[in-house]
């Protein structure tokens, strides 16, 4: 029975190829292809919708698109160890609800690689996968703005993925819930809303990726045991935006990272139980308003060995919360300005940080917009003159790095 029915759809490939009005449907060639067998595409446009519920591997060479005809998911994965290379996914549904994708896998052992995935409203949707590998994909969404528009990468209760080497430019977020141990490495995230959102996600490893011009860079809520390592987070500029951002997490650790030009390079809450710290080490702050910017009450994290360099104000706290019980040990301040005596590479005196007229825009965000500007100069060097009030210590160092 078989036999008849792929000479029937044979045939009815080779009308369509023949024919010069409408695209032939890639779900015919997905069901002439036997399991475990390679589909190689010849150049050209494939109508979508398209789902693959056995083992086979897509090769477009680099040449062939697959065109969703705006509706609904492209391309949907159903099967294990399917593989898609060389492709251009384009052209998806338009809706929010239905999460209408490029491509949607609901499968395990999975490589996508080298595609092409452009005007879809989703990139990549993952929803209960594993052992997956995204890797070397280029994935935008639409000249919308960034609300109206999708995630590039979006994983829903799916673990152990990897995630590498793939460019996201013009989409909404790279969103990551209820989805642990994850690997994030050398992925490219620019000019979209937020570069990653991490939501009850723990144990995800993000290392050497590059992000930046987005609205905000890393977003971690309830994710413990991350680690968050060697990327390049800069030019995220939105008032009050962040390169990261963290809160209700424990046991993070952020190390040598490169954190420029943003807005706040990271805003952090203090831990509400003592073993819910952050390891900030080895990263280096540059050029930022606000490199690190605490909220809460309590202290405890663990900040040795960054390096902090031409940002407007190194530390901000909110309202009546200090840094001080944080553990700071061995930052190199480029506004420290202490002496080495002994040439041990430390300075003899702590660095220490003190308010005075910053306490204004600390305290009332509204005051934000003067900050820097000659009045509020003016008025911290009368502070620093004749102080009014008792500055308030919210930060030493007992061994500033000199170099």
């Amino acid at each position: 029975m078989k036999q008849p029915l792929l000479l029937a759809l044979f045939l009815f490939v080779t009308l369509f190829s023949s024919s010069g009005g409408c695209h032939p449907p890639i779900q015919l060639y997905i069901a002439l292809t036997p399991e475990g067998g390679v589909l190689k595409l010849e150049p050209g446009i494939y109508s979508g919708p398209a789902v693959i519920d056995r083992t086979i591997a897509i090769d477009g060479g680099g040449k062939a698109v697959i065109d969703g005809g705006g509706e609904g998911t492209v391309v949907r994965v159903k099967a294990d160890k399917v593989s898609m290379r060389g492709l251009r996914i384009t052209h998806s549904g338009n809706s929010h609800d239905q999460i209408d994708a490029g491509i949607l896998i609901e499968a395990n052992d999975v490589l996508i690689e080298d595609n092409n995935i452009d005007d879809v409203l989703f990139g990549i949707h993952l929803k209960k996968a594993y052992d997956n590998v995204i890797r070397g994909n280029r994935i935008t969404s639409r000249p919308v703005d960034p609300t109206l528009r999708g995630e590039g990468l979006r994983l829903w209760y799916s673990s152990d993925n990897l995630i590498e080497e793939n460019h996201f430019e013009q989409v909404r977020d790279i969103y990551i819930t209820n989805s642990p141990d994850n690997h994030f490495i050398g992925n490219s995230i620019r000019n979209s809303r937020i570069g990653m959102e991490l939501v009850f996600s723990p144990g995800n490893r993000v290392e050497g990726n590059r992000i930046n011009n987005n609205g905000r860079g890393i977003v971690v809520v309830y994710s413990d045991d991350l680690v968050i390592r060697n990327n390049l987070m800069s030019h995220m500029r939105e008032f009050a935006g962040a390169a990261l951002s963290l809160k209700e997490s424990s046991h993070v650790l952020i190390e040598g990272n490169q954190v420029h030009h943003c807005a706040v390079g990271i805003m952090a809450n203090s831990p509400i139980h003592p073993e819910n710290i952050f390891y900030i080490k080895k990263n280096h702050f540059a050029y930022n308003d606000i490199a690190l910017y605490f909220y809460g009450e309590k202290g405890g994290h663990v900040i040795h060995d960054n390096s902090f360099e031409q940002n407007l104000r190194q530390v901000a706290v909110s309202g009546p919360t200090s840094a001080l019980l944080h553990d700071w040990s061995g930052n190199h301040w480029d506004d420290y300005q202490g002496f080495d005596l002994n040439g041990d590479g430390v300075g003899d005196q702590p660095y220490e940080v003190y308010l005075y007229s910053d306490r204004l825009w600390m305290d009332r965000p509204m005051a934000r917009f003067f900050r820097g500007s000659p009045v509020m100069e003016a008025l911290d060097f009368l502070e620093r003159l004749t102080a009014f009030t008792s500055p308030h210590l919210i930060l030493r160092d007992s061994k500033p790095r000199m170099r």
